[in-house]
């Protein structure tokens, strides 16, 4: 028999453990034990409020995206998805709530109409509006060399003026991420975009080509969910890993990873409640446990690892009377970095309709919102208890949307260093952080820390960090 350890336990760590115990990759005779801190799922949680369970950290995945949707199909649970029940969102900006165009990429205008529309005119303004549309008729040149990668911002200020980066590309892209576009890598959070802002000619244009070229392959809804939660499908997941026999412990920390002894196993594996033997290990954790384990194996590996940093967050679900609240269409909002608000800027970086969003929430006579808080460079959240950030919050959804009200029912949830960030030369440090884990033989690294913190991502990342296994047993 070979033995398998997998250390973490989010989507990545049990996508692995499930790619190592069925389908084309499995190993014969392979037995799998997931090893996890805290609990199986990770960030992939749902909770209760007003009697109803929503998701408290993500609470949908891509769908241009295959892997989470064939993954969900391979369980068996393809009657769970949901499709997401709208679209739009809005940006708050110069006072009140504007409508974000379509067409954007990322954030990205690519229409010479998007320009002249009133809703971008009215985000731009009219000097931001003509700066952008100076792409169409005199692109700027580029002012480097094509390089490897580049931020975000940068390029897209070079190329577009810096409001289309404060108001669009900010809030959206930076937003997923918790950081700020002016450190976000291009190669590793929009390739296209740098390779389009490396041709000659117009920015727009080349993106449009870019966008053309999928939204031609795109059929059906943009986002999916699962009918009980995103966070039920750690769930469904671990049935059928229990199923397989896979052993899956929650709350069982591991403390170190070394070399086994002469004429053992590999790999000794020590944790709180002992220590387990393995032919080989995923290690699937966020970047600090991940370095501590490294350290004493590879000490550049782990140094690298080390290297990548990340943001923290706060959920804030609202549950009001309908006849309080009457919203905009669309699925949400936006608040710009540094929006002022009196004194102060706004603590409210995003404001989620979850009823809107997603129809099975949807109940006569309340509405439930969700709030987000925190980016790379902004922690107030941290020095408010939960009482204070429902104060504050409320008021600022009186700013937003006029809601006047207090819930009649609320949740906290706090996601301390949860975003990684992808800072320029990102893929650099993950190539040398793969091959050195490679090199010890037997190891691989998996999770959001490396190519891609969606869902999607993090499942591609667990099961070719078990492919990538499963080959080092074939030859070994």
């Amino acid at each position: 028999m070979t033995h398998v350890v997998v250390i973490g336990a989010g989507i990545a760590g049990l996508s692995a453990a499930y790619e190592l115990t069925g389908g084309p990759s499995a190993v014969e005779g392979t037995t799998v034990t997931v090893l996890d801190a805290e609990r199986l799922g990770g960030k992939l949680l749902s909770s209760a409020i007003g009697g109803e369970v929503v998701d408290v950290g993500p609470d949908g995945f891509l769908a241009r995206r295959p892997e989470a949707v064939a993954l969900v199909g391979e369980l068996g649970a393809d009657a769970e998805l949901e499709p997401v029940g709208t679209q739009g969102a809005w940006v708050f900006t110069r006072g009140r709530l504007r409508r974000l165009p379509q067409g954007l990429a990322l954030g990205v205008p690519t229409r010479l109409k998007d320009l002249r529309s009133r809703d971008v005119v009215g985000l731009l303004g009219v000097g931001g509006a003509l700066r952008a549309g100076r792409d169409l008729v005199a692109p700027r040149p580029a002012r480097r060399s094509a390089l490897s990668d580049r931020a975000i911002g940068p390029l897209v200020a070079d190329k577009l003026g810096q409001r289309v980066v404060d108001v669009l590309v900010d809030p959206l892209v930076g937003g997923i991420h918790a950081g700020r576009v002016k450190d976000l890598s291009a190669a590793a959070v929009y390739p296209s975009l740098l390779s389009a802002g490396q041709r000659r000619g117009s920015l727009m244009r080349s993106l449009r080509a870019d966008s053309s070229g999928a939204a031609a392959t795109a059929d059906g809804p943009a986002f999916f969910t699962l009918h009980h939660g995103v966070g039920d499908l750690p769930r469904i997941l671990e049935k059928v890993l229990v199923d397989r026999g896979v052993d899956c412990r929650a709350g069982c920390a591991v403390t170190s990873l070394h070399r086994g002894r002469a004429g053992e196993q590999r790999w000794s594996v020590e944790h709180q409640d002992g220590s387990l033997t393995a032919d080989a290990v995923v290690i699937a954790t966020p970047p600090p446990a991940t370095s501590t384990l490294l350290g004493p194996l590879d000490a550049d590996a782990a140094s690298l690892v080390a290297t990548i940093d990340a943001a923290g967050v706060a959920v804030i679900t609202l549950e009001f009377d309908a006849e309080s609240c009457s919203l905009p269409d669309g699925t949400g909002l936006l608040v710009p970095s540094g929006t002022p608000r009196g004194d102060a800027t706004f603590l409210t970086s995003a404001v989620t309709f979850l009823d809107r969003k997603w129809p099975h929430l949807a109940r006569d006579g309340r509405v439930l919102l969700r709030a987000s808080s925190g980016r790379i460079d902004d922690r107030r959240w941290e020095e408010l208890d939960d009482a204070a950030i429902v104060t504050r919050v409320c008021e600022e959804l009186h700013d937003l949307l006029g809601v006047t009200t207090s819930p009649t029912a609320s949740l906290v949830t706090r996601w301390p260093a949860s975003f990684p960030q992808y800072r320029v030369n990102h893929l650099v440090r993950v190539d040398g952080i793969e091959a050195a884990a490679s090199a010890l033989g037997g190891v691989a690294v998996a999770g959001a820390a490396y190519r891609g913190v969606g869902i999607p991502a993090c499942i591609a990342s667990g099961r070719a960090a078990a492919r990538q296994v499963r080959n080092w047993l074939a030859q070994s």
